[in-house]
């Protein structure tokens, strides 16, 4: 079993973040969409003093994902994914249209994603985001 591991990205003050990954189950199977029956993101300002403070940012607290929009049934190898040949199977581009995401240059964010299965316990995906 892989370790849980945050990943690791950049974003513009006031911009938005493509964020992905090859997202598997607990026996490494990759997941497709029918294994998942929702998904929510928050996004949380963190304070670099206390690793176990986190406050919600406006407009991005418990917000619900298409799953068909953000799972793919098949791993994807387009020109975005430059971590390895294998590819990946969640998308997700922070909406910023109506609330500001990164709004603090010099600060770290965390998205946290919940993908609740159709059988088996929740999943939690993690992207720590610098802001420039």
């Amino acid at each position: 079993m892989a370790d849980a591991t945050p990943i690791y990205g950049t974003a513009f003050k006031g911009g938005s973040a493509i964020l992905m990954a090859r997202v598997v189950d607990v026996d490494a199977g990759v997941i497709v969409q029918a294994d998942i029956t929702s998904i929510a993101y928050s996004v949380y300002l963190l304070d670099d003093s206390d690793p176990t403070s986190r406050t919600a940012v406006t407009g991005h607290a418990a917000v619900a994902l298409v799953v068909a929009n953000t799972i793919y049934d098949t791993l994807q190898t387009d020109a975005s994914w430059t971590a390895d040949t294998t590819g990946y199977n969640f998308r997700h581009v922070v909406n910023r249209s109506t609330a500001e995401a990164f709004g603090t240059s010099g600060r770290n964010y965390l998205v946290e994603h919940t993908l609740t299965p159709a059988a088996g316990q929740i999943i939690l995906l993690q992207f720590r985001i610098n802001v420039l």
